[in-house]
């Protein structure tokens, strides 16, 4: 898991804060019977949420060679749709999926099914950005079908990974980010043999490659 890129110090000290505070407070209205990890996880997850809204503390969060991979996902996102809403909530929204999931994981939450769904994901996903990089790199390769059905596959593994654990919103912000990368214009934008979105991508290409040479995709 140390894909996720969460700074594990950082994440259990806020974690002991937070279930102090959230444990203080039901004892203090006389609820006995509340189960402390249980609700320190829940405020974990809620505050973690709401603090991956800053980019600021995104950063504390994930390190700086994934914080500039995102950065460029971002200005792609941006040159593509001409919209800043829409950018900002893609990566606002892969980056709470990811603080989240890391709270799982480092918090023990994940059965044994689900730890082996979570190394299938993985292999999957770096077939997947194997598969983009090949796609851009070599003229006329583009197969789009081949690419969203890669896509859906990951998104229905991630979707069953974190579906015991998070809400229905946290599906929905998968759902929505994997929506956006599958969009069939999308697609053939990025993979158009001379496309206005060129300086992003070979940002980002390059940036992949450096992280699967280093082992960490």
């Amino acid at each position: 898991m140390d894909v996720l890129n969460i700074h594990c110090t950082l994440i259990l000290a806020v974690s002991n804060m937070t279930m102090a505070l959230t444990a203080h407070s039901c004892v203090a209205e006389g609820n006995a019977q509340m189960d402390s990890k249980s609700f320190g996880l829940k405020a974990q997850k809620k505050l973690l949420g709401k603090m991956a809204s800053s980019k600021k503390v995104t950063k504390a969060f994930i390190d700086d060679q994934m914080a500039s991979l995102l950065d460029n996902v971002y200005r792609l996102c941006k040159t593509y749709s001409n919209n800043k809403k829409d950018a900002d909530k893609v990566i606002k929204n892969i980056i709470k999926i990811t603080i989240k999931i890391g709270i799982l994981y480092r918090n023990n939450q994940f059965s044994q099914e689900e730890i082996a769904l979570t190394e299938r994901f993985l292999k999957k996903f770096r077939s997947v950005i194997l598969t983009f990089i090949s796609f851009y790199e070599v003229p006329y390769s583009f197969d789009k079908n081949h690419m969203i059905k890669s896509l859906n596959d990951c998104q229905d593994m991630l979707v069953t990974l974190i579906k015991r654990h998070l809400t229905d919103k946290s599906v929905g912000r998968i759902n929505m980010v994997f929506a956006y990368f599958c969009d069939s214009n999308f697609q053939d934008t990025v993979f158009e043999p001379e496309t206005p979105l060129k300086p992003h991508i070979d940002k980002i290409v390059s940036q992949l490659n450096k992280l699967i040479d280093d082992g960490v995709i």
